[in-house]
């Protein structure tokens, strides 16, 4: 896979499965009590700090962009998957769901109090992520706050791994976080989970915010 064939690529994967991604996926936060804790605080800061709606950005079948809704934050989703976005329409009809990509989103500058995403930058080539994430800080206001999760692992080195669905990396918490500084984010927290029955690997999370003076 090319870096540039590489959006065309996981749009193509992600479609062919995502019935099937649906099915599996959209219950999964009732198994993950970590992982609901810390979307609750997320919504807590964004709330707190009041600068504008959250996006969902790699939305999938929209489950995590339904739980956020209903956890306060107006919330929307984007993906690259037209299947994706088709049964994220029909499963939350009364939420907004727009087709997109994170490499160049069609959203004003600094609008956002927050960008959620969730084992979305995966399949991205590491030498895109910081585009990508100053694309990030583009739409996001000051003080608004972001949400990355990803898999895990001990290496320094971005390294890929056969995701079931298209090719993906893993990284270390603190190679991503680096990037994510180097992009003018200060971290707030992060989250380091073990593999669960039927995971491969330590799931990760890092929170980070836009400072509100720049």
């Amino acid at each position: 896979m090319t870096e540039l064939s590489a959006p065309n690529d996981t749009a193509a994967a992600y479609d062919a499965v995502a019935s099937l991604y649906a099915e599996l996926f959209s219950d999964v936060l009732a198994d993950l009590p970590m992982e609901r804790a810390l979307l609750a605080a997320f919504a807590e800061l964004v709330q707190a700090h009041g600068a504008g709606p959250v996006a969902d950005i790699g939305c999938g079948p929209g489950h995590v962009t339904a739980h956020m809704q209903a956890l306060g934050p107006t919330t929307f989703g984007i993906d690259l998957s037209s299947a994706m976005i088709a049964l994220a329409r029909q499963a939350h009809p009364e939420l907004r769901f727009d087709e997109g990509t994170m490499t160049a989103l069609e959203i004003a500058d600094g609008v956002l109090g927050g960008v959620l995403a969730l084992y979305s930058v995966i399949h991205l080539h590491p030498r895109q992520l910081p585009a990508v994430f100053a694309e990030f800080w583009r739409v996001l206001a000051p003080g608004g706050h972001l949400l990355l999760g990803f898999f895990a692992g001990d290496d320094p080195q971005p390294r890929e791994f056969d995701h079931k669905v298209a090719l993906a990396y893993r990284w270390s918490p603190d190679s991503l976080a680096d990037l994510l500084r180097q992009a003018g984010f200060v971290e707030v927290g992060r989250l380091l989970r073990e593999p669960r029955e039927g995971e491969r690997f330590q799931q990760a999370h890092l929170l980070v915010r836009k400072p509100q003076e720049l």
